[in-house]
């Protein structure tokens, strides 16, 4: 995976903290799907950890699950973090911290639950950030999460390297590259997961049209991540060719369809 840009990370969401919760449809739709199905019936966490807990919605609904946890929710974004203790004021059993997934500020063996939703794309290389969730765990500690895999937006970068092509720029091709399934399990073994589980499923999401679909990610911070120079989607008459073939090739009745693949996985820290 291509090296990602952490502070480009943290500013993008940190000013994408306040529409967020408006505009990231899919990211919704992936908590709801992984409360519904991703977790074992029958745990009971005395201690869990949020991992990208964003503006706080999963571990608002995790806390209502578990209620005799104590809830801790994470975020490299400051503007995220300081929402989702927004909306845990007052709460006695919630803790709230601006913190990195690849470098937790807590002792090992600290938590039961690690989870996390729409955040493991940013980490780069997953090892180490899976390596860390296996660190926080108790043995016999659950890792369970959802992450964007290698098919997400692909009707995106399809649209842009073409439009690259057009205008005879391929080398400047910095997209953000998203990790396969594949290499989810593989990166979980290496960290030290047991009983690993992978699987994925697509959501797709429509906009009115193109720009409508990229002021929409620009609202919620999901840019193009990718480290060094050239960094956005280029310069004004690639962005236009772009928007163009994106329409003509994907486009219908309907919209502009946006395609998410998600993989949900989940791995146990051995006894």
């Amino acid at each position: 995976m291509a090296q990602i840009d952490r502070s480009r990370v943290r500013r993008a969401f940190s000013c994408g903290a306040e529409a967020y919760d408006d505009l990231a449809v899919v990211q919704q739709r992936v908590i709801a799907r992984f409360l519904e199905s991703c977790l074992p019936s029958g745990i009971e966490p005395s201690s869990l950890l949020d991992v990208g807990a964003g503006t706080g919605r999963l571990l608002e609904k995790l806390s209502w699950r578990f209620p005799g946890a104590f809830a801790v929710g994470v975020d490299m974004a400051e503007g995220m973090a300081r929402s989702a203790a927004a909306r845990f004021a007052g709460g006695e059993n919630t803790a709230l911290l601006c913190a990195d997934g690849e470098s937790l500020p807590f002792r090992g063996g600290s938590f039961d639950l690690v989870v996390s939703t729409s955040t493991y794309q940013w980490l780069s290389p997953l090892d180490a950030a899976f390596g860390e969730a296996l660190r926080i765990l108790r043995p016999g500690g659950l890792f369970c999460f959802a992450m964007f895999g290698e098919a997400t937006l692909f009707e995106l970068k399809d649209s842009y390297r073409s439009a690259l092509r057009l205008h005879g720029c391929e080398d400047t091709d910095k997209s953000h590259a998203f990790a396969s399934s594949a290499d989810v399990a593989s990166a979980l073994g290496r960290a030290g997961f047991s009983a690993v589980t992978v699987a994925s499923e697509l959501e797709v999401e429509l906009h009115g049209d193109v720009p409508a679909m990229l002021r929409a990610l620009k609202g919620i911070g999901a840019q193009n991540a990718s480290a060094g120079p050239g960094r956005g989607l280029g310069g004004r008459r690639v962005t236009a060719s772009m928007i163009d073939l994106y329409g003509e090739k994907y486009g219908g009745a309907d919209g502009v369809p946006a395609t998410y693949e998600v993989i949900y996985a989940a791995g146990t820290r051995r006894q």
